[in-house]
């Protein structure tokens, strides 16, 4: 039987003929839909300002006229995005700057977060309050806009994969996975930014910087946002929001625009970030939220020590959370706390230069060993590491080994930090704002952050970077080359596991007490070495922002996640699972691995000959 494929004037799956000929609906005319996408937007950022139920027991008090609140907000901020990406699809003067890759499929996940965030929001009214019949006439309004809007924006052009016939000959499982193929390019055609994007005209220094401080104060307030929910449905929401939002921004070219500024004027924008996140304690009205951002810093700069060690030099390590546990330990045994057999208490930056030297050679201890196997068999040996550090701590209480962890029960009561008379387990006053404890620790792991984004991007520049950049690539042909790859590898391991230390040495401190439980391969709660490992690959491996905006995310969302119990982890697995299906090199990625993972669709763009009627 003779096939489409092996038919010599068909084309091949990597050279699709392809065509802009009509939207993924065709119901209506591009230029209608374009006027209905704008005023459907524009409607629905009107209807927010209407009250969207009666009933003032649903979260956010959404029965106020002319003052959006709650979920009302999320969905006025992305029809505001909605419609300034429509403005922009009709060529206005000084908005190509917002969609340098093209407005329309901007403006598609625009209509599509808008749509979807007032859907739900409408949901769960219907859920809570006992039926639709809740509803005030301004949600309805904004359910039918947002729906109209979201359908018109589907009939805007795009390139379209041309479609082979259907071979007769296949049978009808085929011929529906034939189709369905086609129906599922056609749906991520409608949904890419076409590339390249076009070239703009250069922006004078000042305004450049001046976009870089605006976006990082947006940031900040979306972090301030999503971390100071009150409520499930919000949180909900602000997800739903925000990554639509971002996709929307993205298939904008706005990201890529923003990428190369912040690339070409690196160290502003990282001064830039520290000044925002030094800035985020001074959002709080209380320490509530202080403690989360304490922890996320912690988690990240854990994640971005084991950057070194997966993203840079490719070695797999499973059992990274038990340096962590090193750095710990070793800092509450020498930290005065009346638990520790040792009975010594050093100062602040002696303890912290014990936990880091502890891990530093327990790296090297480990390493020594072990890292002259490769790939699945390293990983194995790490993740056994990571059990005998638990087991060793777990067992070291006095009865079944020496007296040293105190087993099970760990060391507790350990003290604040006291450093050179600052109190951090104190409130203090600056500038007329009261920080309480968690803000001091808060600051101290911004300034460790700091400390360990600078080694970070020092080593990953110099010889030693690009020697582990080479054992990554093909250790083999580096090896050919005269890099010792095992001097090399344990450096990095080393390295890696010498952060993971010093933010122990903090961790031991803001908790009081450091326990076996907390250094697990897999929990419900990070960090642990699996969600280490998972914000590193969802963050963008072998970036420097990566891994800390991965570890932001994986330690904020199942802390927020909680309310749902036992469908936590599963509903937070899938949103990982959909993740890496649709961004596999990561939120924020590294130029090699974006260019592996879309090779594919770089080649052969655009195509030679339009299709014809009927193909």
């Amino acid at each position: 039987m003779t096939t489409i494929s092996e038919n010599p004037k068909a084309p091949t799956a990597e050279e699709t003929v392809k065509t802009a000929d009509r939207g993924l609906i065709g119901f209506l005319p591009e230029r209608i839909a374009r006027a209905v996408v704008l005023a459907g937007a524009v409607l629905t950022v009107a209807g927010c300002f209407l009250a969207w139920t009666w009933d003032h027991t649903f979260p956010g008090d959404l029965t106020v006229y002319g003052y959006p609140a709650g979920l009302q907000l999320q969905v006025l901020v992305t029809g505001v995005l909605t419609a300034v990406f429509a403005l922009s699809s009709y060529g206005i003067k000084g908005t190509g700057w917002l969609t340098p890759a093209g407005a329309d499929a901007a403006v598609r996940f625009g209509a599509l977060a808008t749509f979807a965030t007032t859907w739900f929001t409408v949901g769960a009214i219907g859920i809570e309050l006992g039926g639709l019949v809740n509803l005030e006439p301004g949600g309805v309004v904004v359910a039918v806009t947002s729906l109209i809007t979201l359908l018109a924006a589907l009939c805007l052009p795009f390139t379209r994969p041309a479609v082979l016939p259907v071979d007769p000959e296949d049978t009808g499982w085929d011929q529906f996975k034939h189709r369905a193929g086609n129906g599922w390019a056609s749906f991520k055609a409608a949904f890419a930014a076409p590339r390249p994007a076009r070239k703009l005209p250069p922006l004078p220094s000042a305004v450049e910087i001046l976009i870089i401080a605006v976006a990082l104060g947006i940031a900040l307030s979306v972090f301030t946002y999503g971390i100071g929910t009150e409520y499930d449905e919000l949180f909900l929401g602000f997800l739903i929001t925000a990554g639509l939002g971002f996709a929307a921004i993205s298939a904008s070219g706005l990201l890529k625009q923003l990428t190369q500024l912040t690339a070409k004027h690196q160290n502003l924008s990282i001064a830039g970030a520290f000044i925002a996140a030094a800035l985020f304690p001074f959002t709080q009205t209380d320490d509530q939220y202080a403690t989360l951002g304490v922890y996320i810093l912690i988690f990240a700069t854990v994640a971005l020590g084991l950057n070194i060690v997966v993203g840079l030099a490719g070695l797999l390590d499973l059992g990274y959370v038990a340096f962590l546990g090193v750095g710990a330990y070793a800092a509450a045994l020498v930290s005065g706390a009346p638990t520790s057999p040792f009975g010594v208490h050093f100062p602040f930056w002696a303890a912290i230069l014990v936990g880091a030297a502890a891990s530093v050679v327990f790296g090297v201890l480990i390493g020594a060993p072990t890292l002259r196997l490769r790939g699945d068999y390293l990983a194995i040996v790490t993740l056994g590491f990571g059990e005998i550090f638990r087991i060793t701590v777990m067992n070291t209480d006095g009865t079944s080994g020496p007296d040293i962890t105190n087993g099970s029960n760990g060391i507790a009561s350990i003290p604040n930090l006291n450093f050179f008379g600052f109190d951090f387990g104190q409130a203090h006053t600056i500038a007329g704002f009261t920080i309480g404890r968690f803000a001091n620790y808060f600051f101290l792991m911004l300034l460790i952050t700091a400390v360990v984004v600078l080694v970070f991007k020092r080593s990953g520049n110099s010889r030693i970077g690009r020697a582990w950049v080479a054992i990554r690539e093909d250790e083999t042909a580096a090896l050919a080359m005269g890099i010792n790859g095992f001097r090399v590898k344990l450096i990095a391991f080393a390295l890696g596991a010498g952060l993971a230390g010093l933010a122990g040495t903090v961790q031991a401190h803001v908790t009081y007490t450091v326990t076996p439980e907390q250094y697990l391969f897999a929990g419900p709660i990070p960090p642990n070495s699996a969600f280490l490992l998972a914000a590193v690959v969802l963050g963008g491996m072998g970036t420097m922002s990566g891994p800390l905006v991965g570890a932001a995310l994986l330690f904020l969302i199942p802390n927020k996640l909680q309310f749902m119990g036992e469908y936590q982890l599963f509903a937070f697995g899938v949103a990982l699972v959909l993740i890496m299906r649709f961004r596999p090199e990561g939120i924020i990625a590294d130029k090699r691995r974006q260019l592996e993972f879309h090779e594919h669709e770089e080649k052969n763009e655009p195509a030679a000959t339009p299709a014809k009627a009927g193909v």
